[in-house]
């Protein structure tokens, strides 16, 4: 008898430590992933779980890097060299019980003989969010395709990554949406921008002044050059299709509202920040998941109504930086309509830029209620379909000049 065997390839999700853990555990050997007679005489301190004192010595209990949790030992403070690892393990210690005391400065004491199971469970906690958060750091950058960095920071509290969040780069289409439109033809300029180059055959002006930010008022779109032109890569309208040129931060925010995204460099008014993609969508499946969205308190859709309102851009689960913009009501981005190598209506670029000067160190956040823009993004949001109204949501965002909803 024949046998026909079916091989599934798939990423695997387990960090290369946990493989090594795994592997350890079971006593096996895997040369691939670095298990070998001489590593496994190889220790490395991943993080620090417990601390105590015996006849005057301070031990740590260290949880080795590549090893399992039963292999923990405890090591006097002498044998270990790593000072960031104490630093952040004194840290996390000093932090919970300033969180106990509801934020008050508390005076630890020092000379404790042992920790409280709940303290050292909080370390632990907090080393394996910091340890995961640095590994989400390093996959959003190998995925990006900017030269910008992107940070991920979480002083607040102990949460981790989003667990069903993938980073795009680009819009993910559903079966039977073409995004390209297999635009054939490009501008003949050498030294952009000419009589005839993109925009001007589009029937609109060039979106940028010379020194590349933005000139044209909201509610006008952007046609930058596309592939099919002769101009090269330093062509000034060529400015969306580039990516963020800003090291950017994710974070968590201190009032409930989920993650944001910060700016670690000074924005200049009229400058493009970042783009907002994520799968698209027919409008008859937005209005699906936005009701199954309205379950679970949050949705990302994006209308793309500059033209019709035939597409949305759904960003709850593929996305980049963009999906964890929160909303206010006195924003510093804007929403612009783009098109670059599709010129079809229906389907534009979303582009995010600048409203004013943006200081280094600054939320950014977009309203939700502007024409062509999403329903709401917010870890704590509920939708407000165009033919269906929802239960209203109280905005968050602390402006001034706030609506008080959402919707």
């Amino acid at each position: 008898t024949d046998f026909l065997i079916v091989a599934w390839y798939v990423p695997c999700l387990a960090s290369l430590e946990t493989l090594q853990e795994l592997c350890r555990k079971e006593n096996l050997r895997s040369k691939s992933i670095g298990i070998t007679n001489r590593s496994l005489k190889s220790y490395e301190v991943e993080y620090l779980c417990d601390y105590k004192v015996e006849e005057g010595t301070a031990y740590y209990l260290v949880k080795w890097k590549g090893w399992p949790q039963s292999s923990n030992t405890w090591e006097p403070e002498k044998n270990l060299n790593c000072p960031l690892i104490l630093q952040n393990f004194l840290s996390d210690k000093n932090e919970y019980f300033s969180r106990m005391k509801e934020g008050k400065a508390l005076k630890v004491r020092n000379h404790v003989k042992a920790l409280q199971p709940e303290v050292a469970d909080y370390i632990v906690k907090k080393a394996k969010q910091r340890i995961a958060l640095q590994r989400w750091k390093k996959e959003l950058n190998r995925k990006k395709n900017h030269k910008a960095m992107i940070l991920v920071e979480n002083t607040v509290d102990l949460e981790g990554p989003p667990l069903d969040f993938y980073y795009i780069n680009e819009y993910k289409p559903a079966p039977g949406i073409n995004v390209i439109n297999g635009i054939t033809t490009g501008c003949e300029c050498t030294d952009c921008p000419a009589e005839k180059c993109c925009p001007k055959e589009a029937g609109f002006i060039l979106a940028y002044n010379k020194h590349k930010k933005l000139k044209i008022q909201p509610g006008l779109p952007i046609y930058e050059c596309n592939s099919f032109c002769r101009c090269g890569p330093d062509c000034p309208n060529r400015i969306v299709q580039k990516g963020t040129p800003y090291t950017l931060c994710i974070f968590r925010t201190n009032n409930g509202r989920g993650w944001g995204v910060k700016t670690l460099q000074k924005i200049k008014t009229n400058s493009f920040v970042m783009e907002y993609v994520g799968e698209v969508i027919t409008s008859e499946e937005a209005e699906r998941r936005g009701q199954l969205y309205d379950n679970q308190g949050n949705t990302y859709l994006f209308d793309l109504d500059y033209d019709s309102d035939e597409f949305t851009v759904d960003a709850a689960r593929y996305g980049n930086v963009s999906h964890f913009v929160n909303h206010s009501c006195d924003p510093n981005l804007q929403v612009f309509n783009v098109f670059i190598d599709n010129l079809d209506l229906r389907l534009p670029r979303i582009a995010l830029f600048s409203t004013r000067t943006i200081k280094a160190g600054e939320e950014l956040t977009f309203d939700y209620q502007m024409k062509g823009s999403i329903d709401l993004t917010s870890d704590s949001a509920d939708g407000l379909s165009p033919s269906k109204k929802r239960i209203r949501t109280v905005c968050k965002c602390g402006a001034v000049c706030c609506r008080g909803y959402l919707n």
